[in-house]
């Protein structure tokens, strides 16, 4: 039998700004300690380290795993790197809870991250060639694609953008905090990509997450709430085959169906108390509602629109803020990891959802075709 795993504690590094006095290194440093000091522990109780991150000529350090090794207390100990594109945090902490699950540690250390103003992020998605488009060209065309085929107003991505981005006022660690914000100020905002305007997009931002995971033994002993992984589940398709449908794709809908028969989720519009979405850009909130089962075809804006994604809403989506407030790329799935499983957790602060007890954290990446999720509890089953 598999080993139960839990979330025992998390930690998180933000910087709103160039910081030129903090190294790659002292950033995840901060995160992991942080991530320690909740989970009661200290570096001899890690077993192992999974660390995470987007590509690295995105800050130009091959294999940082390894210069980050005494940083995050993994001298002799085994160091794992995950790496699958933009739902690397999510997949890095997948894979640290299967060292748990499969009873080969204890305790594990896992986390990811990305500290963009060292490199040249489009540059980097754009395969170290000038002139590249950035992630929001790849996916406009998706999204004025799935505008058209559901039939969904202009304002939808506005709706989703002013949600978020007042989400984010709750959050200590978002970095984008805009006060004040109206629809028609996001209207008004640059257009970058038809359609997506500048303040439906996410920004580029400096951070790390981590959590520590560990088996029941360590759970129960614990003193403070635990977050109960009750199902995980990775997906990849290919990135262009006949026939694909990159707004809704199979390998989304897989991975979610996966991890609900985990969790023993028969209708997850019903029994999940809030999602932490991977919503780079506004008009993924609806997109992925569809494609996480939780909206019909082509109706999802319906609950964007009609405010069950709020955070007082029936299904509250992106309680902190989500990818639109804080969007280290590597980090970014595994935030919305660590941010589910606080709510189960009761430590969300401000921005916790009264009497969260489920929760679903989602993470995707390169051209909509890899997926990462979890699902936690505040119980075990």
């Amino acid at each position: 039998m598999a080993e139960r795993c839990a979330v025992l504690g998390g930690g998180q590094t933000h910087h709103r700004r160039v910081r030129d006095d903090v190294s790659i290194a002292g950033m995840l440093r901060e995160a992991a300690e942080r991530a320690l000091a909740d989970a009661d522990m200290d570096w001899s109780d890690v077993d192992a380290v999974v660390t995470g991150k987007a590509p690295d000529p995105f800050e130009g350090i091959m294999m940082p795993e390894l210069y980050l090794t005494d940083a995050l207390g993994g001298t002799g100990k085994p160091n794992i790197r995950v790496h699958t594109a933009g739902s690397v945090g999510g997949s890095t902490a997948v894979v640290a809870s299967h060292l748990i699950s499969s009873g080969v540690h204890e305790r594990v250390l896992t986390i990811s991250w990305e500290k963009q103003s060292e490199g040249d992020t489009t540059w980097g998605l754009s395969g170290g060639r000038s002139g590249g488009t950035g992630a929001g060209g790849a996916f406009a065309p998706y999204m004025l694609r799935y505008r058209e085929n559901s039939g969904a107003p202009e304002n939808t991505g506005f709706r989703v953008a002013l949600k978020d981005r007042r989400n984010a006022l709750k959050n200590e660690y978002a970095h984008l905090k805009l006060a004040n914000l109206t629809e028609e100020a996001i209207k008004e905002s640059p257009l970058l990509w038809y359609p997506v305007h500048r303040l439906e997009s996410c920004p580029t931002s400096d951070g790390a997450a981590c959590m520590i995971l560990g088996n029941e033994k360590a759970a129960r002993a614990h003193s403070k709430p635990v977050a109960w992984v009750r199902g995980t589940a990775v997906r990849s398709e290919l990135g262009q085959f006949p026939g694909r449908d990159p707004v809704d794709p199979q390998a989304g809908r897989d991975c979610a169906a996966d991890v609900y028969r985990q969790a023993g989720i028969s209708d997850p519009r019903k029994d999940l108390d809030c999602v932490e979405c991977y919503v780079p850009f506004s008009w993924y909130e609806p997109m992925w509602l569809e494609n996480l089962h939780l909206a019909p075809k082509n109706e999802g804006w319906k609950l964007t629109m009609e405010g069950v994604t709020e955070l007082d809403g029936d299904l509250p989506l992106n309680m902190s803020g989500g990818v639109l407030s804080t969007n280290p790329i590597g980090a970014s799935g595994m935030l919305r990891f660590l941010e589910a499983s606080m709510q189960v957790r009761g430590v969300a602060g401000e921005h916790q959802v009264d009497g969260a007890s489920l929760a679903l954290g989602h993470a995707y990446g390169g051209n909509a075709q890899y997926f990462a999720m979890w699902v936690v509890g505040s119980d075990p089953d």
